[in-house]
């Protein structure tokens, strides 16, 4: 079992025990993990109840009725798609002051205070000016919705056999939808509330510092220095939250992980992290943890929604690519660490950090080799995220193919998401779904990677490899990631897609479970930097080994995915993408 000092620097196991379920680091990540996402099922799965049903099932009655009248979607069968997509557990009152409590700092563009406090004259300010463009925008969608109405009723007066007629009723109904999400959007900046967000942050650090501390005192640790640097470290992530809800940051996507890096780095480099902070300095622990929860968003339900193209483009380029690359840094390269060349092939092909994580747990890969791969990823992963859409529309690329390529390529989740939203929908939907299944792979990916370094990286002439040589090896979480995946997936399935994207979608996932998860990781950002000393990764960019390998390999990723992706979407499964 893997343990980590005081600096982060990985130790030698030895053998493990039963003791390990309570003691070990990749366990209390389960166990943490676990018990977040029980409360989240606890908290929102009580909110699916009759009276949520019956609104379901009179709104699916409406989409029978709507779906054989027009050969296009009509006005109802949208008002009943809206209907359900109103339905959100996470607007009970006990979502609205959970969200309060763990609430990041708000978004801001010239006064960051304003991320933390909002006056009242600030917050009437804000809506009257909000409440103009509100009023501009629903006159725009009343003038568009009853220009939708006219057309679909003059297709529906040719009994929709006038093909002219159903264009116009669908492009008209397109433009009012399109002007009504205008209008939403321009609402919820009609009625802007004053707050004071610095006695939930404080209150959220309190509570995760002894949610993370009970886990290090049954690891040995002292609860209170833990304590005491957590204070630190919590505050070196809210200042990153603060520099990413910044207007001109969230335009450019630059994130909260860059930013908790890049401070913790100014701190480590400059002044030095203080040693009464170090204790607190736990990425692995925090990031772990939120992998656990990361479990719960890979619904196989959704996976199996995109079909066999998906599964494709993730499953079949990803091992081929991060195989070609760890060879390439080996023969041509000449990675002198095997560590680093492997953390850096698994961050670069399958989905960034969380790869990067499993995999150097399971090579036991120097915490300097973590963090440059790390590092390398966050850049490529801001550039993508911003070149990738903007290239897709100058070359005319359709769009659910550039949704592909940027779901089997970019790193991050959360970037894959917003370059898909760049786009459109069905961009964002194919983009998404396909980073999600390629996620599934960060389990079997650590597998293999113990195996491989058991089995001939670190074996001895002459000796067997034992199972349980690998099973000490293979990063437990892992297990915590794939239980989580799996029970989720169950539960959604037995809820049925209406239900759980009430409960679980948002409710259990998007009410706790993703909220915890981009504190955990933001917290695991932060330490990553406040450990890392420039000094230490000195050696590891001699002659700029690691940038070439990893230029190499995104090369490779971007054609190979580009390629498989226009052969599956649009040569061997047409009727897939036309459904999408």
């Amino acid at each position: 079992m893997d343990k980590e000092n005081g600096s982060g620097i990985v130790e030698d196991p030895g053998k493990s025990g039963f003791s390990d379920l309570w003691k070990t680091e990749d366990y209390w990540a389960i166990w943490l993990g676990f018990v977040l996402l029980a409360a989240a099922l606890i908290i929102y799965l009580p909110k699916g109840d009759t009276r949520a049903r019956e609104k379901i099932d009179a709104a699916n009655r409406v989409l029978v009725e709507e779906s054989g009248k027009a050969p296009f979607k009509t006005i109802a069968w949208y008002g009943a798609v809206d209907a359900k997509m109103k339905l959100k557990a996470t607007a009970s009152p006990i979502g609205k002051v959970i969200k309060r409590f763990t609430g990041k700092p708000r978004k801001w563009s010239k006064n960051p205070l304003t991320a933390f406090r909002l006056s009242e004259e600030d917050a009437a300010a804000a809506s009257l000016k909000g409440r103009k463009r509100y009023e501009k925008a629903k006159t725009g969608e009343s003038a568009a919705l009853l220009a939708a109405e006219t057309a679909q009723e003059a297709a529906a007066g040719a009994e929709y056999a006038d093909e002219t007629l159903n264009g116009e009723a669908r492009t008209a109904i397109e433009l009012w939808r399109a002007a009504k999400a205008k209008a939403s959007k321009a609402k919820k900046k009609a009625s802007v509330q004053p707050f004071n967000q610095l006695p939930h942050l404080a209150g959220l650090m309190l509570f995760l510092a002894l949610f993370f501390g009970v886990g290090k005192m049954a690891m040995g640790n002292r609860v209170m220095e833990f304590a005491k640097g957590f204070i630190f470290v919590f505050l070196v992530a809210v200042l990153a939250f603060t520099a990413a809800s910044n207007a001109t940051m969230k335009h450019y996507g630059i994130g909260y992980a860059a930013w908790a890096i890049i401070f913790g780095l100014i701190v480590s480099n400059t002044i030095g992290t203080p040693k009464w902070v170090m204790p607190a300095v736990q990425t692995e622990y925090y990031i772990k943890t939120g992998l656990v929860l990361l479990g719960a968003e890979i619904l196989f339900g959704k996976i199996l929604a995109i079909g066999i193209p998906g599964i494709f483009v993730a499953w079949a380029v990803t091992p081929i690519v991060l195989i070609t690359t760890y060879i390439v840094g080996q023969k041509v390269i000449k990675i002198p660490s095997k560590t680093l060349n492997i953390t850096i092939s698994a961050d670069m092909s399958v989905c960034g950090v969380s790869a990067a994580i499993a995999t150097a747990a399971a090579c036991r890969a120097k915490k300097e080799e973590l963090t440059l791969a790390v590092g390398l990823s966050l850049v490529f992963t801001s550039i993508m995220m911003v070149v990738m859409p903007a290239v897709i529309k100058a070359v005319g690329m359709p769009y659910i193919l550039g949704g592909a390529w940027m779901g089997g390529t970019i790193d991050a989740t959360g970037a894959v998401a917003a370059a898909g939203a760049f786009l459109s929908e069905r961009a964002l939907y194919v983009a998404a779904t396909i980073k999600m299944i390629q996620n599934v792979l960060i389990g079997v990916i650590a597998f293999g990677v113990a195996v491989y370094w058991v089995a001939r990286v670190n074996a001895k002439p002459g000796t067997n490899v034992g199972i349980m040589e690998i099973w000490h090896r293979f990063p437990k979480f892992v297990i915590g990631f794939l239980t989580a995946s799996i029970l989720f997936s169950l539960i959604y399935q037995k809820l049925g897609m209406d239900l759980a994207y009430m409960v679980i979608d948002h409710g259990a996932i998007r009410g706790l479970s993703k909220i915890g998860r981009g504190w955990f990781f933001c917290l695991a950002f932060s330490s990553i930097g406040l450990a890392t000393n420039f000094r230490e990764l000195k050696s590891y960019f001699k002659g700029g080994k690691p940038l070439i390998l990893y230029v190499f390999g995104q090369a490779l990723d971007l054609t190979l995915t580009l390629i498989m992706a226009y052969i599956m979407f649009y040569l061997i499964f047409p009727e897939i993408t036309a459904k999408i």
